[in-house]
């Protein structure tokens, strides 16, 4: 029945026992039977005061409050209006007395006093009445088929697991405990659990709990601690899951049920670099920004990140229309801060000049950020038309577009694999960055390239391949034992660029500080144990062999290049522009019409030399 009142409920109990705690506050200063002279001078406090304090209990929104789910913040509310209506009443009561409405002592001064803290019991009491037992319904329960679960992390991500896993009348778990490496946690309990231990202890209290799943709830910890976690599940045997950013928590999106399997993006093996720089924001602001290929993964984090920045326009530009088609509601989603009004979607290749033209001379675009491109190694060497005619003859369609409109911010996002290349794809990306350089050259203006190493998480990363042969049953297939791979997340790739785009000045090549290579077979490891299955024994790892234009491993830069710290974590490198003119120039008009023409051999032998190779 309790759980049934709303608010005009409490307000009509809050007028009746508000009308007999003036009454309770004397019959506790003064022994019955009162003298005649209190009664007249108590209903005129009764009634003033019953004004005043329903009258601040609405203005201050205590009718408005759901009260089983009351907060601090509730309670604080009711504290507040309670004290400021009492004191309001008190000062009533003294004006009367001052203008000989009330005469002494015909009403003791301390009743308004003791009529505060009575209606403080009366209204605090009702409604925390009902929190008690919204709290005891859903709480303490206990399933024998449920999982027995264990939280790494006793801090504010953990007690809101915690609190979800005891009152959440849909989850049907039981919290074995918390494990905490904070020495101050040890032995105290927490929402009714215990803290067991530190977290080098997880695989003893797996053990000796039971426990059937360990959730992370650390969401502003470093990849090496969740990395540790991770380790020490699989030690004890032990599925495991996070808890989603702390952004989520913040906004209140995050729920037991929005728990996630740990992804790999968290087992990066290294510490993930964040930018942070005012220089990004001056550059955006109030700008308009072109972006290619802006329906693909990078394309659209592109667009997100941007859109935090404020521009007058973001033009996003896509040769494919689903995924243009989607990226309004992403962005929309991931950065309130722009118009849906100033987004432009726009469909068109990059390799057709009039398009781009009309493009150009309709948006008068500021900056722009060139991330179409064909990326899958294997796929290019059996495409050389596409992948030289999109490449390259893209890149220069659009950079020529960049000079003749006076464009003064252009990056191009390059590849690890344009550095000594051994595949088409590799080579038709180091002719771009020539293309821009000399661009940079001729114009004087901030052009400039990016590298990326692998990016977790995108269309072309390794990663989702290894899901889907993971949950077909296996085999997860890696071309050699050796493989190894510089690898960053979306986000870094991202942050690299509009860095980049900030820090340039003429033709430089910038890349990411991205530690040591890893390898393949490493990835495949993590996300087979992450999966809860065991390496070899439930999903076999097969090794299939290089395939056409892969290397062992990869490098971020020649040794000529001599890379040098221009920002945290950011490198530049030197470039060298000899060689780029008419000559240049024409090889690679050549290299597109015997690529187009079908004759991939004249096209190949003018790719490698164009790419440095002969």
């Amino acid at each position: 029945m309790l759980f049934n009142l709303r608010n005009r409920h409490f307000f009509l109990i809050d007028l009746f026992l508000l009308a007999l705690t003036p009454s309770i506050a004397l019959s506790l200063r003064l022994q019955l039977p009162w003298d005649e002279s209190t009664i007249q001078p108590l209903l005129i406090y009764t009634a003033i005061s019953l004004i005043i304090k329903l009258g601040f209990f609405v203005l201050m929104g205590i009718y408005r409050q759901f009260w089983r789910y009351a907060s601090v913040d509730s309670l604080l509310t009711i504290l507040w209006a309670v004290g400021a209506s009492s004191l309001i009443s008190i000062g009533m009561v003294y004006a009367m007395y001052g203008t000989g409405l009330l005469s002494a002592p015909s009403l003791p001064r301390s009743v308004p006093f003791i009529d505060g803290m009575l209606t403080l019991i009366v209204v605090g009491g009702t409604r925390l009445s009902l929190r008690i037992m919204e709290y005891q319904s859903g709480g303490g329960h206990t399933n024998p088929e449920g999982k027995r679960l264990l939280i790494a992390g006793a801090g504010d991500a953990g007690q809101v697991v915690a609190r979800e896993i005891h009152h959440s009348r849909y989850i049907d778990d039981n919290l074995v405990g918390f494990v905490d490496d904070d020495p101050a946690k040890q032995g105290t309990v927490i929402h009714g659990v215990p803290v067991l231990g530190p977290l080098d202890e997880l695989p003893q209290i797996v053990q000796s709990h039971q426990v059937d799943e360990v959730v992370i709830a650390m969401p502003t910890a470093e990849g090496a601690i969740i990395r540790r976690v991770v380790s020490l599940c699989e030690e004890g045997g032990v599925s495991v899951k996070t808890l989603p950013g702390i952004f989520e928590l913040i906004s209140g999106e995050v729920s037991f049920s929005r728990l996630r399997e740990v992804q790999i993006g968290d087992l990066l093996r290294r510490d993930p670099v964040t930018v942070h720089s005012g220089r990004v924001e001056e550059l955006l602001k109030d700008k308009r920004v072109l972006v290619t290929g802006a329906g693909g993964s990078i394309g659209s984090e592109l667009c997100e990140q941007i859109a935090r920045c404020h521009p007058s326009h973001i033009i996003a530009l896509g040769h494919g229309e689903n995924s243009l088609y989607r990226l309004p509601g992403k962005i929309t989603a991931w950065a309130k801060g722009i118009k849906e009004d100033h987004l432009d979607l726009v469909v068109a290749d990059v390799r057709d000049s009039d398009r781009l033209d009309m493009i150009f001379k309709d948006f008068q675009p500021e900056v722009v950020y060139h991330a179409a491109a064909h990326k899958h190694v294997p796929l290019m060497e059996d495409n050389l038309v596409e992948a030289v005619t999109n490449n390259i003859e893209g890149t220069r369609t659009l950079v020529n577009h960049c000079q003749k409109y006076d464009v003064d911010h252009l990056v191009l996002i390059s590849t690890d694999k344009a550095v000594e290349p051994t595949s088409v794809m590799g080579m038709t990306k180091r002719v771009a960055e020539k293309i821009v350089l000399m661009a940079a050259q001729e114009s004087g203006k901030a052009y400039v390239t990016v590298r990326f190493g692998n990016v977790l998480g995108s269309r072309g990363s390794v990663i989702p391949l290894f899901k889907a042969q993971i949950a077909a049953g296996g085999p997860v297939t890696i071309t050699h034992p050796e493989m190894e791979r510089y690898f960053m997340t979306i986000q870094e790739a991202v942050q690299l660029v509009l860095q980049a785009s900030a820090l340039g000045k003429n033709g430089e090549i910038f890349v990411l500080d991205m530690g040591e290579q890893v390898k393949i077979v490493d990835l495949a490891q993590d996300l087979i144990s992450l999966s809860g299955l065991t390496p070899e024994e439930d999903i076999e790892i097969r090794f299939t062999g290089l395939r056409p234009g892969e290397k062992l491993s990869e490098k971020l830069y020649t040794t000529a290049e001599a890379p040098r710290e221009v920002y945290e974590k950011i490198l530049t490198l030197n470039t060298d522009a000899s060689g780029l003119g008419e000559t240049f120039l024409r090889d690679v008009d050549a290299l597109i019409q015997s690529s187009r023409a079908g004759e991939r051999e004249k096209a190949l032998q003018t790719l490698k030399q164009l790419a440095d190779l002969e």
